[in-house]
């Protein structure tokens, strides 16, 4: 009895620093207080969200470097350079391609992207070499998205050349439950999102360094 309780407080205690402390952290990773409090293109597409988060990583090449890699964003496409290992367990498909692809480079407001052969988000904001921004949601069966889900990348010009990448998602709760599967959706994320962040700035960066 004595070890069950202990086990229950220890579990609970995991369970209660991990809201106070680790969450907090994941979905703000690698973003300054300034970036989570500064207006983001997208941002006005749900206005009272339940869930945001907003992660960043600094990129030590151009925003021009940077661009062309964030347009290719998608599965069928040039991936999420995250753990494709683990987004094919799922049935994605997705191969993070190394390379800029000048087929993949056009995209335009309303166009489809994939996060999965039977899952696409709509480009809903695009500002050349400054932000893409991306919603939809995922169904549940034949049921519509129990939440709305905006999904922005944003390119700021830092000094001497760098880059500052932004990536902010935001969920607006359509069902009282979605709640439950958004914060589990959301320690996913995490773990992909810091990925595809240091995906992205290691590709600009060897590619600005051979070109």
């Amino acid at each position: 009895m004595r070890r069950r309780r202990a086990s229950t407080v220890i579990v609970g205690g995991a369970a209660f620093a991990y809201v106070l402390l680790g969450r907090r952290w994941q979905i703000r990773w690698g973003a300054t207080d300034e970036e989570l409090d500064e207006p983001l293109a997208g941002d006005d597409l749900i206005l009272n969200p339940n869930l945001t988060s907003t992660r960043a990583i600094t990129i030590g090449a151009s925003v021009d470097r940077a661009w062309p890699w964030i347009v290719q964003l998608g599965q069928g496409r040039g991936g999420f350079y995250s753990y494709d290992s683990l987004e094919n367990l799922v049935g994605c498909d997705i191969h993070s391609a190394d390379r800029i692809v000048p087929e993949w480079q056009d995209v335009q407001v309303g166009d489809k992207v994939n996060l999965h052969p039977d899952v696409a988000v709509e480009v809903v904001g695009l500002t050349l070499e400054r932000s893409l921004v991306l919603r939809g949601g995922v169904p549940m069966g034949n049921a519509a998205p129990p939440y709305d889900f905006t999904w922005a990348f944003v390119l700021r010009e830092g000094p001497n050349r760098t880059t500052r990448l932004v990536v902010r998602e935001r969920y607006g709760y359509a069902r009282w439950w979605a709640g439950i599967l958004v914060e589990a959706v959301e320690a996913a994320s995490f773990v992909m999102s810091q990925k595809m962040l240091r995906g992205i700035r290691d590709r600009v960066e060897l590619t600005a360094t051979v070109t």
